[in-house]
């Protein structure tokens, strides 16, 4: 069995920084991991930099892997060289897409400050952003009652008026959100409405 990477395995590949945005939806990502240099993070928000990066411009017409090298060509504002002042000297950037109509994106780049990364360190980066990516995929399983009970908690309805109105015990109720938490891997009634509702299940 492969064991699979840890954040500690991440710090290793890339010293210099991540960044990951997973399962972007209309306009935010489920999930956002920054561990960039904190300077580099300033100088970028301030500069509004995020619509002249070619990484990311890369990242949402494309899917798989790519050395920032290969983006250079496309960076008339000088984004990478100004990267490269804060450490990130050497970079790949990650994109997976869901093929489908609904289809999600998670988009990460990784950085050095020492060297390129090994076409073996890529291959791994590339199979954990996209492990990450289809761990986090809406379940498919489900039910119409047990999405009927997270839209009404996601209303800031109780259980005993969720129970009123759908016409059956407040037991009922506690199974089907007890269903639904164990399908969306939510802790509570009211993340998993959330988390429901962010997949846009309701």
């Amino acid at each position: 069995m492969t064991r699979r990477m840890t954040p500690d395995d991440l710090a290793r590949l890339a010293p210099a920084g991540h960044y990951m945005a997973l399962r972007i939806g209309f306009a935010f990502p489920m999930e956002e991991v920054n561990a960039l240099p904190q300077a580099w993070i300033e100088h970028y928000t301030r500069s509004r930099l995020l619509l002249h990066d070619p990484v990311m411009r890369w990242g949402y017409a494309h899917t798989g892997i790519i050395d920032w090298t290969d983006l250079r060509h496309q960076d008339p504002q000088g984004v990478l060289a100004m990267a490269s002042a804060f450490g990130l000297r050497f970079g790949v950037a990650v994109s997976v897409f869901d093929d489908n109509a609904d289809g999600q994106r998670s988009l990460a780049n990784f950085s050095r400050g020492d060297r390129d990364f090994t076409g073996l360190e890529k291959r791994l980066l590339l199979t954990y952003v996209t492990r990450r990516h289809t761990e986090m995929a809406p379940p498919r399983n489900l039910t119409a009652a047990e999405l009927q009970a997270l839209c009404m908690v996601k209303d800031g309805m109780r259980l005993k008026q969720i129970a009123y109105d759908l016409g059956v015990t407040e037991g009922a109720v506690k199974q089907r959100l007890k269903n639904a938490k164990v399908k969306l891997h939510a802790n509570t009634s009211t993340q998993a409405a959330a988390m429901a509702r962010q997949f846009r299940l309701i």
